[in-house]
């Protein structure tokens, strides 16, 4: 899910420009099926990263069924009293590659950490829409303030550097006026631009060939899939890596399933070296979670595979099955 190189020789499939964060505190990766990680220098590719020694916790619960709230901290509430769990990222700050529209799970992200404090650079083309004041309604916290996104990278996670990018490609007119949005040059402008990060979540999903069967898809169409869709610190993957999913083709459950599997290798790899957690999240609702795995309450979590999904994967069953159709499942609100 998540992959560490150094920026100066980076390669989409095997290695992608790592964001780390020089702190000395050990840090965390989660993926979603969501990941976080922390980092000590950028450098690798989409992970959510956050920066906590491992420690010992053991936590118990009297009752599985009742309804415990995490409370998070804004940064315009930072004087007042909390009560509950808190979750705490002020002073932290959260790099989150991929937020197209406030519909998707970037967004559920980024609001949950903007929730708890953190400070908010997004990774994608929708800049406009954000001036616009299009989501000012979404950007809405608890405390009636707005989600503010300090800045907005444009990324084509496709192409790892300029000399990847075919010509026809840069001079298609959806690029027209941007400039650094390979991996690497987002990687080396986050890096000018503010040293270090301490999240890192990798929201990105994208197959050209996405609504095909698999056994359709072209060889081009299945490794795009993979390049753009299988590594990340704070990642997001499906259900659909394990299970069948109707429209979910085109090497994109053979991606989230890859992402599965390197956070295994990473948590075991980065945890042993650098005490860097890494964990997935498959993911319905997954801001608060994200947000909880990116914070020393997590600090001990690590090489897990977490399902927010309305206990679906426990029930073996695609999402589009009747079995749900009568079934109010319940839905936080971000």
């Amino acid at each position: 899910m998540a992959t560490t190189t150094t920026v100066s020789n980076i390669s989409i499939a095997m290695s992608r420009p790592r964001i780390t964060s020089s702190q000395k505190l050990g840090p965390a990766i989660v993926g979603c099926r969501v990941k976080v990680g922390s980092c000590d220098k950028l450098g690798s590719v989409c992970h959510v990263a956050s920066v906590k020694p491992f420690q010992q916790v053991s936590t118990s619960c009297a009752s599985k069924f009742n309804k415990f709230v995490t409370k998070a901290v804004s940064e315009s509430s930072s004087n007042k009293q909390v009560t509950g769990l808190p979750i705490d990222l002020r002073g932290k700050r959260a790099f989150i590659a991929g937020v197209a529209d406030d519909n998707g799970y970037g967004w559920a992200i980024a609001k949950s950490l903007a929730e708890a404090g953190a400070e908010i650079l997004a990774l994608n083309i929708f800049e406009s829409s954000l001036r616009r004041g299009k989501f000012d309604e979404s950007r809405k916290l608890q405390d009636g303030s707005l989600m503010e996104i300090t800045k907005v990278y444009p990324l084509d996670a496709v192409y790892d550097t300029p000399e990847d990018v075919p010509e026809d490609v840069k001079a298609n007119k959806r690029y027209a006026g941007a400039s650094n949005w390979t991996v690497q040059e987002v990687v080396e402008s986050v890096k000018k631009d503010f040293g270090t990060i301490d999240i890192l979540v990798h929201s990105l999903a994208n197959g050209p060939e996405v609504s095909k069967l698999l056994s359709e898809t072209s060889r081009k169409g299945y490794l795009a899939a993979l390049s753009a869709s299988s590594g990340a610190s704070l990642s997001l993957t499906y259900i659909a890596s394990e299970r069948i999913i109707p429209g979910y083709g085109g090497g994109m459950s053979s991606a989230k399933a890859a992402l599965e599997s390197d956070t295994r290798v990473l948590a075991f790899e980065a945890g042993r070296k650098k005490k860097i957690r890494v964990n997935t999240i498959s993911a319905e609702e997954v801001g608060n979670t994200a947000a909880f795995l990116a914070s020393p309450l997590a600090s001990a979590i690590t090489g897990a595979v977490i399902y927010v999904d309305n206990g679906l994967n426990a029930m073996g069953v695609g999402v589009d099955s009747p079995i749900f159709k009568e079934l109010d499942l319940p839905k936080e609100q971000h």
